[in-house]
């Protein structure tokens, strides 16, 4: 399966094919006495590019400051600070990128969240990836806790397994989470209390709008006990669940999601993510309700340009 080799895919790709496809139309296009020179100058951009991307680009981190107002938002919450990450892919931040993941980790602790949520695909294809890393993202710690989902990643949706063989490592995920101490939200939800006011962290499994993607995420099973006029985030991996659940089916003021990565690069504001998605970073909105996409900290395949890793702190604000 294409995903179990995507980074050999991805250098073929770039380093192979996108030079000869190009080295063709430059004979076909260019004049014949400069082709050849059109075509070498193509190979040694799109080399460069690649290159650039995967040892200088995807080793960039930002933190983005969002905020959202809410007159549902109790006043007692009124300035808390969620700090949202996404699509880490630890599998590939191994060996010689290790400290690409421990920066990450460092920094969400610098900003001193009140609650720390992770909106899926921790992992490539394997649980077996977290071993390593898992001491590193046990360090995670704010005021309320570490909050998380599963990502489309984080199911065995790319291993030719049977039935059985998936839910023991699916199991073996959530394990892997737990035993770090993260609150993983498996269709479920978790109030938080500051005195006599509340918000509700919920956590609904992946469900996606696209081919193979699981779609185990149910609205009302997350929300069963919800009072209406709590006030909801909601946490759902892939950004297609958004319009097509959760909006119809819940009141969820403030939804997150990843999954995206931004199409890993971008040009002048555009991104080939835009294929694919309506939204693929930022916002959305429906009347008074949003949406916020990361574009991710990591990827599986290691390689972004200009579209850094980011962190997101959202501080939600009482809208009088």
């Amino acid at each position: 399966m294409i995903a179990r080799y995507a980074i050999v895919f991805f250098f073929v790709m770039g380093l192979v094919v996108a030079p000869l496809v190009f080295a063709l139309l430059c004979r076909w296009l260019a004049p014949r006495r400069v082709w050849r020179k059109a075509a070498v100058a193509c190979t040694l951009i799109i080399w460069a590019l690649v290159g650039y991307g995967t040892l200088v680009g995807f080793a960039k981190l930002e933190v983005r400051e969002c905020e959202y107002a809410s007159a549902d938002l109790p006043q007692a919450f009124d300035g808390y600070r969620i700090v949202h990450f996404s699509d880490a892919h630890v599998g590939t931040l191994e060996g010689w990128r290790k400290w690409m993941l421990q920066r990450a980790i460092d920094t969400i602790n610098s900003l001193r969240p009140d609650a720390i949520v992770f909106t899926g695909d921790l992992e490539n294809l394997h649980p077996d990836e977290l071993k390593e890393q898992a001491a590193v993202l046990r360090q995670l710690h704010a005021k309320d806790g570490v909050f998380s989902v599963l990502g489309n990643h984080d199911y065995p949706t790319y291993l030719d397994l049977n039935e059985v063989s998936k839910e023991r490592l699916v199991k073996l995920t959530t394990q892997y989470e737990r035993d770090m101490g993260w609150q993983l939200l498996l269709n479920e939800h978790k109030v938080i209390r500051r005195d006599s006011d509340s918000i509700v962290i919920a956590g609904m499994e992946n469900w996606g709008n696209l081919k193979r993607m699981p779609r185990r995420g149910d609205v009302k099973k997350t929300m069963e006990g919800v009072s209406p006029s709590s006030f909801v985030v909601m946490l759902q991996h892939d950004p297609t669940a958004w319009r097509n659940k959760i909006v119809p089916e819940c009141h969820a003021q403030l939804t997150l999601s990843g999954h995206t990565h931004g199409g890993q690069f971008s040009v002048f504001g555009w991104s080939p993510a835009s294929f694919t998605y309506d939204v693929w970073g930022g916002w959305d909105h429906e009347g008074e309700r949003a949406m916020f996409v990361s574009t991710g900290l990591g990827a599986l395949i290691p390689f972004r340009l200009n579209m850094p890793g980011e962190i997101v702190v959202m501080t939600l604000k009482r809208k009088y």
